[in-house]
Order: C-alpha cells, then sequence, then structure tokens
C-alpha cells in the first residue's frame, strides 16, 4: 500500500479483496509493553485443542488509544440505531490451561 496525492492531500486506502473478506475471531489478547500494545485475534472453536491466532496487530500507546475512542464512538452509533449490545455475565474470561508462543 503507498500513499497518493491526488491532489487534495488526502490519503487513498486500498482494501484487498483476500483482506476485505475478513477473518473471523472470538477472542482477542491484549499486551502491552512501555512502546507498543499487541492484540492477537484468536479463533476458539468447541472440542478443538488449539486456537490459531488470526491476526496480530501492533499498535503505539497513541494509536491503541485512539482505536478505543473509534470503537467507542462505534459502539454508541451501533447502540443508537440497533439497541444495546447485551452482554450476559460480566466478567473476566480465565483459561487455566490455556499456553501459546510469542
Amino acid at each position: 500500500m503507498e500513499k497518493q496525492d491526488n491532489g487534495n492531500g488526502q490519503l487513498q486506502i486500498e482494501l484487498k479483496e483476500e483482506v476485505g473478506l475478513g477473518t473471523y475471531a472470538n477472542l482477542a489478547i491484549i499486551a502491552h509493553s512501555s512502546s507498543e500494545f499487541i492484540i492477537d485475534f484468536v479463533r476458539v472453536l468447541p472440542g478443538m485443542p488449539k486456537a490459531p491466532v488470526q491476526s496480530r496487530i501492533i499498535l503505539s500507546p497513541e494509536h491503541a488509544k485512539r482505536l478505543l475512542r473509534a470503537l467507542e464512538d462505534n459502539i454508541a452509533k451501533y447502540e443508537h440505531a440497533f439497541g444495546p449490545i447485551s452482554i450476559p455475565e460480566e466478567k473476566t474470561l480465565t483459561f487455566p490451561n490455556v499456553t501459546g508462543e510469542a
């Protein structure tokens, strides 16, 4: 992907077909250091002993905070249009037998 000047200073975003199809993930694991946030998107399937990481995104702390704000804004817009998103139980998920490599 490259930045192209189309005369009005706007960035043109290219979405390749294979990326545009998306990848399903039902678990996100977030870690951080002093200089970056790492988000692993994982697909967990019932009865499967392994859960593969589908995608890893690495963000600067500033961009992680911008992502948080963008998600909050989009969730508010979604709930305004479609009603509240219900989460059955507000609790932290723990996976006692989870092991993995970074």
